[in-house]
C-alpha cells in the first residue's frame, strides 16, 4: 500500500509540509477513473445534491495519500456542512468549530486529511475514537459511522440531520494558521 500511495504522491506532483499539503492538483491521477470507490463517492453525494460531488477525485485522493478509510471524509463532509451546502469559506468540515476559511474546496479536503493523519490528536486513531475527538458531542461518532455504512453500501438518500440543539463542539480543534 505504502509503494502505491508513493507512486500517487509522485505522479500527482503532491507534496506536504508542516503546514499541510504544499500543492493540489488540478485533475487526480487517471489512476481512480476505473476505481468503483470513486462512483460510490460521486454518487452518493449527487443522490443528496451536495456541491462537494464534483471534488469526488479529491476525497479519495486524500484519504489513500493519508491512510485513512475512504468513507470518512464524505462522511464527516455530509455530517457537517451537507456535503457543502452549509460550508463558509470552502470550508466542507465544519472544522475549528466552522471557523476555518481554506482557500477552496478542494484545499479543505487535503488539509483536513493530513491533519486527521499527521496529528498528534488525531494519529493512530480510527473510527469511533478519532471521531469522538473531532466532535464529542455523544451522538456525534454514531451518526458518522452511519453515514459511513451506508456510503458504502449505498443506501437511498435519507435524511442527515444534527440534533435540535446543534453538534456544539465542546473539543478544541486545531486551526489551519
Amino acid at each position: 500500500m505504502g509503494r502505491q500511495i508513493a507512486v500517487v504522491v509522485l505522479a500527482c506532483g503532491l507534496t506536504a509540509d508542516a503546514t499541510g499539503p504544499a500543492e493540489l492538483p488540478e485533475r487526480v491521477c487517471a489512476k481512480y477513473d476505473d476505481d468503483p470507490r470513486l462512483e460510490r463517492i460521486r454518487s452518493f453525494f449527487e443522490s443528496y445534491r451536495c456541491p462537494a460531488a464534483e471534488h469526488a477525485e479529491h476525497f479519495l485522493l486524500a484519504a489513500d495519500l493519508h491512510g485513512l478509510d475512504w468513507r470518512l471524509l464524505p462522511s464527516i463532509a455530509l455530517v457537517e456542512t451537507g456535503g457543502g451546502k452549509t460550508a463558509r469559506g470552502n470550508n466542507l468540515f465544519g472544522w475549528d468549530s466552522g471557523r476555518q476559511q481554506f482557500e477552496t474546496p478542494v484545499h479543505a479536503v487535503h488539509w483536513v486529511a493530513w491533519r486527521l493523519a499527521s496529528s498528534k490528536l488525531y494519529a493512530g486513531k480510527t473510527g469511533r475514537a478519532l471521531l469522538r475527538v473531532y466532535n464529542p458531542h455523544p451522538r456525534y461518532a454514531e451518526l458518522v459511522l452511519a453515514v459511513m455504512r451506508r456510503l458504502d453500501s449505498q443506501e437511498g438518500t435519507g435524511s442527515v440531520s444534527p440534533p435540535a440543539n446543534g453538534w456544539r463542539h465542546t473539543g478544541r480543534r486545531e486551526s489551519a494558521r
